[in-house]
C-alpha cells in the first residue's frame, strides 16, 4: 500500500503542462534566445530588412580610376558585369547584394566567395553565413583567421565580407544578437494575438459550481465549453443555476494590444532606423550599408596594384529614378550650373548621345564653354576665346559653331 501512495503521489505532484510542439514557443519559455528565422516571421523586421536590402541590390556598382586629377568610369570591367549581372552561380548580381545585405543585417556577416583564375575573376558565389566556420588565432594585436566550408580552409582575401559591428575582422553582431528581447516582446504579442483568433476574441476563465457535478454531467459542459470556442461557430452555451464564469485572463482591449503592437513597431523601426521621412532613412539606414559593401568590395575585388588608383562605388543616384520631378528637377539645376552637359544626363537616362550637346553653360548670360575644344564661346559677339590665352579670336565659323569642328547649342 506504502509503494502505491507514494507513486500516487508522484502522479499527483507532475507537471500539469501539456507538451509544446512550437519550436518557438518552447524557446521562449525556456529563456532561449530568438533566431534570425524567429525574428523574420515578424512583419516589422520582414519589412525593414526587404526595404533596406532591396534598395541596395537596386543600385547598380560602378567602378571608377583616378587618372591625372580626373576620375573616369570603367565600363567594361568583368567584375561590374558580375556583381550587376550574371555572378557565375545560381543567384544573380541581384539577388547576390539583397542576400548580403540581409546577412549583414540580421546575421551580422555575410560573404562571398571570389572564385579567380590567377589574377582574374571568374565567379562571385554567395554563400551562407551558418555554412561558414571563422578560426581565429586569438591574438588582440596580430589578428589572423581562416573560412572553413565544408571542411575546406579558405584565406579571407578568397572573400568578401560585409561584417556587422565586428571587432576581429571575421565575424559580426547581427541584430537578432543585439536587440532580442525586443523582438522577443514582439514575437510574443503575435503569438498572444493567434490565441485570441483561434479563441474568437473571447476570454479564458474557469467554471465554479456550487454543488459536485457527476462526471455525466462535467463532460457535456466540456463538449458544449469547446463547441463554444470553435472557429467559425455561432454556438451558445447555457449555464444552469449554481455555475458560474470566472474570468483568467483579460481581453485584448484591456491589455492594449493594439497600442503594445504600434510602440513595438515603432521601436523595432528605431532599431533599423527607418523613419517616415526616407531622405533621413536613406542617410541612416541604407548609407552606412553602402559603405560597409563599399569597402569590402574595395578590399576583396580589387588586386593590391589597381587599390591606388580604382575603387568601387554603388550609383545611388538610381533610387532617386522613382521619381521623375525630383530627378528632373536635379538634372535642371546641374545642367543650369554647368555641372552636367544635356548628353551627361541623357546618358544616366540611357538615352543616345546627341552631336553638339557636349556643353557647359558656364553663365554669363550667354557664354558657352566646349569641353572638347576647351574654348569659350559668346554668340551674342561672336567670338571666341581658347583657355589660357589673354586675346579673344574672331569666330571664322557660323555663328553657333566653335572652330575646330565644335558644334554649340544654346
Amino acid at each position: 500500500m506504502g509503494k502505491k501512495k507514494r507513486g500516487e503521489r508522484q502522479k499527483r505532484d507532475a507537471p500539469l503542462t501539456p507538451p509544446i510542439s512550437d519550436v518557438l514557443l518552447q524557446a521562449l519559455l525556456e529563456g532561449e534566445t530568438i533566431t534570425r528565422e524567429q525574428a523574420m516571421t515578424l512583419p516589422a523586421v520582414s519589412g525593414a530588412v526587404d526595404l533596406i536590402s532591396g534598395a541596395i541590390a537596386s543600385m547598380p556598382v560602378r567602378l571608377y580610376q583616378r587618372k591625372d586629377n580626373s576620375v573616369f568610369e570603367l565600363r567594361d570591367d568583368v567584375r561590374v558585369r558580375m556583381i550587376n549581372g550574371d555572378t557565375g552561380d545560381t543567384l544573380d548580381g541581384y539577388q547576390l547584394k539583397k542576400a548580403m545585405v540581409a546577412d549583414y543585417l540580421m546575421g551580422g556577416g555575410a560573404y562571398c566567395f571570389v572564385k579567380r583564375r590567377r589574377n582574374n575573376v571568374t565567379g562571385l558565389y554567395y554563400v551562407r553565413g551558418d555554412a561558414i566556420t571563422v578560426m581565429t588565432n586569438a591574438q588582440p594585436l596580430f589578428k589572423d583567421y581562416v573560412l572553413q566550408v565544408n571542411g575546406a580552409n579558405y584565406k579571407p582575401f578568397e572573400f568578401i565580407k560585409i561584417l556587422r559591428n565586428t571587432t576581429d575582422g571575421a565575424t559580426g553582431i547581427g541584430l537578432t544578437q543585439e536587440v532580442g528581447k525586443a523582438l522577443e516582446t514582439a514575437y510574443r504579442a503575435i503569438l498572444y494575438q493567434l490565441n485570441l483568433m483561434t479563441a474568437g476574441g473571447s476570454k479564458k476563465g474557469f467554471l465554479k459550481s456550487e454543488r459536485k457535478l457527476g462526471q455525466e454531467e462535467i463532460n457535456a459542459l466540456k463538449n458544449a465549453w469547446k463547441n463554444l470556442y470553435e472557429t467559425g461557430s455561432d454556438n451558445v452555451i447555457v449555464l444552469n443555476n449554481g455555475l458560474d464564469f470566472k474570468e483568467s485572463t483579460n481581453t485584448s482591449v484591456e491589455m492594449q494590444i493594439n497600442e503594445s503592437r504600434k510602440t513595438l513597431m515603432d521601436e523595432i523601426n528605431a532599431l533599423f532606423h527607418i523613419s517616415d521621412n526616407f531622405d533621413l532613412t536613406f542617410k541612416l539606414a541604407i548609407f552606412p550599408v553602402i559603405r560597409a559593401f563599399e569597402t569590402a568590395l574595395n578590399r576583396d575585388l580589387l588586386l593590391e596594384k589597381e587599390k591606388p588608383d580604382l575603387y568601387f562605388a554603388f550609383d545611388t543616384k538610381e533610387i532617386v529614378k522613382a521619381s521623375l520631378k525630383e530627378r528632373y528637377d536635379a538634372y535642371k539645376m546641374a545642367k543650369d550650373t554647368g555641372f552636367l552637359t544635356t548628353n551627361e544626363i541623357r546618358a544616366q537616362e540611357n538615352l543616345e548621345r546627341i552631336e553638339g550637346m557636349d556643353v557647359v553653360n558656364v553663365g554669363l548670360g550667354a557664354v558657352l564653354y566646349d569641353i572638347t575644344s576647351h574654348q569659350y564661346y559668346s554668340p551674342n559677339t561672336n567670338t571666341t576665346a581658347t583657355v589660357g590665352e589673354d586675346s579673344v579670336i574672331e569666330a571664322q565659323n557660323a555663328p553657333n559653331t566653335v572652330p575646330n569642328g565644335g558644334d554649340l547649342t544654346v
